[in-house]
């Protein structure tokens, strides 16, 4: 009978925990009714939770499903029977994490994640320049700086951690981003890789509130900086029309169109992202493609050796300033952030290591998806600028062959690279 009411209170207690108050009913009682038979820990009730909407969302046999199978194989009775039921479902969740994720091809492109975001405008303290948010001193890091013209998202990629940073399901824009940036401290003894793209798409809402015209006019007006806008837009309408300072370049978030249809809802097609991207060129201004995340699915070779050969077809190596590598890496909070949106997504369903205080891919898998893509790029080895993004010296090493020996010389090769290719490309 105190078992029973100890229980009672700890489960009352763990019932208030956001993740499992994001689980439908049904799921509820599954779990409520699991941890009261076999009298669950608070730790063990939380992590039955996680698996119950990892499964759920990899579109796998529910948790109810799982138990009724495991039930039936296992024997037991009392402790031994919960410790082996549990060691079950763990070894299950693993090994559907360890396998290589599977997508379908689907018909069209599923619009369930996208959220109709009304876009507001803010005039508040808030600073708009700073440190690139994922820079970390365990990474080799560009020391890429940004302006945060507009703050959050319409675009749904279900990987994206601008959803932890803003969480009122609005995009607000700078009604002063003009006065901001002209406000600056920019020092003109030295260059800046200064990026828009971090804190919401560069190009998705166009020139609403005249964003793209004050970083056109900062762009203008400080020639020690190369502005970069990334994208993953077709949305390029204004910037053909406009006049486009030389020190400005596009870039575009790149992945095979399997990958869109399935993780990046909202966003341009593949063929949208790669026309768009050849119409900037033809008007002279400089692209970089950015082949972040790839991806370690079923068939990802042949997906992503298609994309690598179609942008070498496409373009010339003159009107490319970089092209970057990098995959899925997570902060925790994303986790939770992304398991409680109650969408379908398969981006949790990958072997996860600790990564200079993140999570993400074993070095060993890293090491082999980027050398792949590197290998695949010959052509311009030597021609454009490769690196990669939030990736720890060994790999660099790994796969280059070779790292900068300190992130200011990184910022200095790759400001010295695409800035020389500005002035060609105009």
């Amino acid at each position: 009978m105190q078992a029973d009411l100890n229980y009672n209170n700890r489960f009352n207690s763990f019932s208030q925990d956001a993740l499992y108050q994001s689980l439908d009913k049904e799921s509820q009682f599954v779990i409520r009714n699991f941890g009261f038979k076999h009298c669950l820990t608070y730790q063990e009730l939380k992590q039955v939770t996680e698996i119950s909407i990892d499964l759920k969302m990899w579109k796998e046999p529910s948790l109810a499903k799982q138990l009724l199978k495991l039930d039936y194989k296992i024997r037991s009775n009392g402790q031994q029977q919960k410790k082996k039921l549990l060691n079950a479902l763990r070894d299950h969740w693993r090994t559907l994490k360890d396998q290589e994720t599977k997508y379908e091809p689907l018909m069209k492109k599923s619009k369930s994640r996208i959220q109709s975001r009304k876009v507001t405008q803010i005039n508040g303290d808030n600073k708009v320049f700073g440190m690139c948010p994922v820079a970390s001193e365990k990474t080799v890091c560009c020391n890429l700086m940004t302006i945060d013209a507009v703050q959050g998202c319409g675009l749904g990629c279900s990987y994206c951690s601008i959803q932890t940073f803003y969480t009122n399901g609005k995009i607000a824009v700078e009604s002063n981003l003009a006065e901001k940036l002209k406000a600056i401290p920019l020092d003109p003894d030295k260059n800046y890789h200064i990026g828009s793209g971090q804190s919401s798409d560069s190009l998705a809402i166009g020139n609403t509130n005249g964003v793209l015209d004050a970083q056109l006019d900062f762009a203008r007006k400080n020639s020690n900086i190369i502005l970069e806008f990334k994208t993953k837009s077709k949305n390029i309408k204004y910037l053909l029309n406009a006049d486009v300072p030389p020190n400005v370049f596009v870039s575009w978030s790149m992945n095979p169109q399997l990958f869109i249809d399935h993780e990046e809802h909202g966003t341009a097609s593949l063929e949208q992202r790669l026309a768009a991207a050849r119409a900037l060129a033809d008007s002279g201004i400089l692209v970089g493609f950015h082949f972040h995340p790839i991806v370690n699915y079923q068939g990802w070779k042949k997906d992503y050796r298609y994309l690598v050969h179609k942008v070498l077809a496409m373009f010339s190596p003159s009107e490319v300033g970089l092209v970057s590598l990098g995959t899925l890496t997570f902060i925790k909070p994303l986790i939770q952030k992304l398991r409680m949106s109650g969408i379908d997504s398969k981006v949790l369903q990958i072997p996860m290591d600790k990564a200079a205080g993140k999570k993400s891919y074993p070095k060993s898998t890293k090491k082999k998806i980027f050398q792949m893509v590197w290998n695949e790029f010959r052509p311009w080895h030597g021609k454009v600028f490769f690196y990669m993004c939030m990736e720890e010296r060994e790999i660099w090493n790994a796969v280059f062959g070779n790292c900068y020996e300190d992130n200011s010389e990184f910022e200095t090769a790759l400001f010295q690279h695409v800035s020389g290719k500005m002035s060609y490309a105009q």
